[in-house]
């Protein structure tokens, strides 16, 4: 049933309960928009239909649904982390990197010829450096 005493709609539904916690307290999907023949807008997170009394709404925070997201998300990463990191350790070999050893020039090499150029005449030492 979504709606008031003064503006309802009620419809019988059959779904499954899955024994997580979420931002949602009921995952609706296409079988009930289609009875209760609602329009779904995700960037407001909200429910609208239509009655002879006026529009139901029903709707979320979106800070509430962010929380809970990511709260899940931390949760799933470290399920799977627990899961997937021993099978990595196994499969992999370790390596010392000799990080005394440069592996790139940090110097800047123009490829093309360039001048300097002053940007403010009251000091010189403030130039940049463009492509001749």
């Amino acid at each position: 049933m979504f709606g008031d005493q003064a503006n309802f709609r009620s419809e019988v539904l059959t779904f499954e309960v899955v024994d997580f916690p979420g931002s949602y307290h009921a995952i609706l999907g296409w079988p009930c928009y289609a009875k209760f023949m609602v329009v779904s807008n995700y960037t407001y997170l909200k429910l609208n239909m239509s009655r002879p009394n006026g529009v139901i709404t029903m709707g979320s925070t979106f800070s509430h649904t962010y929380t809970c997201g990511r709260e899940h998300y931390k949760l799933a990463t470290t399920v799977i982390n627990s899961s997937e990191l021993p099978r990595l350790r196994e499969l992999s070999t370790l390596a010392v990197l000799d990080f005394n050893k440069p592996t790139f020039s940090t110097a800047f090499h123009p490829l093309e010829e360039t001048k300097a150029v002053g940007i403010d005449p009251t000091d010189p030492t403030k130039m940049v450096w463009i492509r001749t």
